[in-house]
């Protein structure tokens, strides 16, 4: 190869001068030129990200604003729900004042419209009397030896579970039966 022709090679044989690419026509030919394009696409390139970090912090704050919003409303709508039921009850605290009927059936009523609103909201009571014991919906209060029911078996329950949806809301309080000590059915002792 002749120093021309290594002067005009890139090393790939391709000719870098003899406008091949457009690229490589309007790359820079001096050193100086290269660092300004350098510092021209470098300057480019922060604003950009400049631009894009300023996008992210803007969205962020929409996010936040959002799901505080929808809280909000979520909050909202439970406590007017809520406001329903507490009419209710003092309509029927007033009714109660004069007949003791009349309250036990308002408060029957607010009790009726409760679960309505809780079953809008998908929430269900937990099924737990006559049921096996089950420690993910079930909380064992206490054991009674009962030979009535198998051991295991929700016998009573002391305060109702609830669930949303497919999760649990709160367990249901129960008394789980035990299968009677040995000694009672007339077996041997242990």
């Amino acid at each position: 190869m002749t120093e021309d022709e290594h002067a005009s090679s890139n090393g790939n044989g391709t000719n870098a001068e003899s406008g091949d690419s457009p690229a490589a026509a309007a790359a820079p030919t001096t050193p100086e030129q290269r660092i300004a394009a350098l510092e021209a696409e470098k300057g480019d390139l922060r604003d950009r990200m400049l631009r894009i970090a300023a996008e992210f912090e803007n969205w962020k704050k929409r996010s936040r604003k959002e799901q505080s919003d929808a809280e909000s409303k979520g909050r909202e709508a439970v406590l007017k729900d809520v406001l329903e039921v507490i009419d209710n009850l003092e309509r029927a605290v007033t009714a109660g004042t004069t007949d003791v009927q009349a309250l036990v059936q308002g408060v029957n009523l607010v009790l009726r419209l409760f679960q309505s609103k809780l079953e809008r909201n998908d929430v269900r009571p937990v099924e737990a009397q006559g049921k096996p014991f089950d420690p993910r919906l079930h909380d064992a209060i206490s054991q009674v030896p009962s030979a009535d029911v198998a051991p295991g078996t929700v016998i009573k329950e002391l305060q109702r579970g609830y669930r949303i949806g497919e999760r649990l809301l709160r367990p249901a309080s129960v008394v789980v039966a035990v299968a009677p000590p040995a000694g009672t059915d007339g077996g041997t002792k242990p």
